[in-house]
């Protein structure tokens, strides 16, 4: 571990004391609350805002990808542009992200059948119908994590690693992102589980995974953090795909990286270092997009560029009735 003096103790495991984010109103009614935990850094690393709970350990999901993406380009992956976004995507299962998924497979030298992710259908609904009609069945490829499984196992075979293994925690591979996770985040980690797509996750805490997103936004030109940061900021729709908030997020805001997570995670961070992350508590992905888009503007993110992301309508009838939107607590002018 060459980073370890600079790694602060693993965050507590506790329950997270959220807090509310969002509120779902109808009619001027307030029908229902979500809950959860918002931190805003400043650009020299400083807490602007925190809601909730920001130091209790908890899983960033796909959020952590660029981070993984990171320590594999540390480890000697050799991907750039779109691949290396695919490196760090959760896909829709479009042609072209199985299109660069095979071609990463064949740059290793490996199948599909070496890819150890759970076979599943694509992500994006109008991709998985398509897919249903035509009597498509699940595959490890169309599994939105295929690209990060194909660039580990691309990790695997150019260090002389094994491949059978290559999701197991103690393999090399993941023992070199676990350190990598520690170093981009400042603390070690609290836990370690499996992910949806059977790799090992890693537990840290919110304000961890937006001090990673600060660290890979702002690392000078040429290395692995910018390569990562350049390769998601230019192919958007390769880490994410074509109908995705978090692609039109990147390509509406100027320099900014963002990656969204199952169960309401989100981080984003500017070239200067501000960032932010956010976690819904109950991992409903209509509040993530929303309270992202005002913890950006906390931020000082302008807010004619946030608009189209600060709210979800909420229709009654065939009519917009109500919406999803911040709490006060978050955005001072909602309400």
């Amino acid at each position: 571990m060459t980073y370890a003096a600079s790694i602060a103790a693993a965050p507590v495991i506790r329950e997270p004391l959220h807090a509310p984010v969002a509120q779902l109103v109808r009619g001027g009614v307030v029908e229902g609350v979500h809950y959860g935990s918002v931190v805003v850094l400043a650009a020299d690393g400083s807490v602007d805002l925190q809601i909730g709970d920001i130091e209790a350990a908890f899983y960033p999901r796909s959020a952590l990808k660029p981070v993984q993406a990171v320590a594999m380009l540390r480890a000697g992956l050799p991907l750039d542009g779109e691949l290396l976004s695919l490196a760090a995507a959760s896909h829709s299962g479009e042609e072209r992200h199985l299109a660069g998924t095979r071609r990463i497979l064949e740059l290793a030298g490996v199948t599909e059948d070496d890819l150890r992710n759970v076979p599943d259908l694509p992500y994006d609904p109008v991709v998985r119908d398509v897919w249903i009609r035509e009597g498509r069945l699940p595959s490890r490829l169309a599994q939105n994590c295929s690209g990060k499984h194909a660039a580990m196992l691309m990790t695997a075979r150019l260090n002389g690693w094994s491949l059978d293994d290559y999701l197991d925690p103690g393999h090399p591979l993941q023992q070199a992102i676990a350190e990598i996770v520690e170093d981009l985040t400042g603390q070690a980690i609290a836990q370690v589980t499996v992910d949806g797509c059977g790799a090992p996750l890693f537990s840290v805490s919110l304000h961890g995974l937006a001090r990673a997103a600060a660290r890979i936004t702002t690392a000078p030109a040429g290395t692995p953090e910018a390569r990562v940061a350049d390769a998601m900021r230019e192919h958007a729709e390769m880490a994410s795909g074509s109908g995705r908030d978090v692609a039109a997020l990147m390509r509406a805001v100027p320099g900014l990286l963002t990656k969204d997570g199952f169960e309401g995670v989100q981080m984003a961070a500017l070239p200067d270092g501000r960032a932010v992350a956010v976690k819904i508590a109950d991992g409903a992905d209509r509040a993530r997009g929303p309270v992202a888009a005002a913890a950006l503007a906390r931020a000082g993110v302008a807010p004619a560029l946030l608009a189209e992301f600060g709210s979800v309508p909420l229709l009654g009838g065939g009519a917009v009735v109500g919406g999803l939107r911040p709490t006060r607590a978050l955005d001072p002018l909602s309400g």
